[in-house]
């Protein structure tokens, strides 16, 4: 298995950027498609981009796609999520996951760190 730890939440101006990161220890993390999720009070939680395991692709959710860019650096085990162009509406714990082979489900996830656009 994989441990997760996210960090870089912090309250932002509307308009402004962030960029979270994704720590990883346990298990080879190249062994892994990797998942930014948010969830936001009385939410469902959401899906936001999948780096996958092998090759350079990335995709994305429609409410972020051209604002948020997801990447991994598979020699520091890390995973990142720059987000820019933040909204109030982007307000939510945001947590990052792992998808092993041969699974469907996302079964490692981080603690969440929050992240508060003001207006």
């Amino acid at each position: 298995q994989v441990q997760l730890v996210e960090s870089g939440g912090r309250l932002v101006q509307a308009g402004g950027s962030l960029r979270l990161s994704c720590a990883a220890s346990g298990r080879t993390f190249s062994s892994y498609d990797m998942g930014w999720f948010r969830q936001a009070p009385g939410k469902e939680r959401e899906l936001l981009a999948i780096t996958w395991r092998s090759g350079a692709r990335t995709t994305y959710a429609d409410t972020v796609k051209g604002r948020f860019t997801a990447s991994r650096d598979n020699a520091q085990n890390t995973l990142y999520l720059q987000m820019n162009s933040l909204k109030p509406e982007d307000t939510a714990v945001y947590y990052c996951a792992a998808r092993a082979l041969l699974r469907s489900a996302f079964d490692y996830w981080g603690q969440g760190t929050q992240v508060t656009v003001s207006s």
